[in-house]
């Protein structure tokens, strides 16, 4: 229940940002996103935009918290792939 909610705040922002979400995947400790970015956004500026307000509307909506300082959800960094790589292989 808790993925569905999150996947739904994520694929709210990526609706708000004109980034096409085609997949995500939830583990344990991380999230699988396949994106399609529009060239006007830069990469590291949309996983910005996304990782940081997913992570205040995660801690507002579903646990509660209403102050903010001091808190993390994601880890500091990411993984990205663009184009000239196989579909296949970034899905793996």
């Amino acid at each position: 229940m808790l993925r569905q909610k999150i996947g739904g705040i994520i694929r709210d922002l990526c609706r708000q940002k004109g980034v096409e979400l085609h997949e995500g995947h939830a583990m344990p400790d991380h999230i699988h996103l396949l994106l399609s970015i529009p060239p006007k956004f830069s990469v590291a500026n949309t996983v910005g935009f996304i990782k940081g307000k997913s992570a205040i509307r995660i801690h507002r909506e579903l646990m509660g918290t209403k102050i903010m300082t001091g808190l993390s959800f994601w880890a500091t960094g990411y993984c990205a792939s663009t184009v000239g790589l196989d579909e296949e292989m970034i899905k793996k």
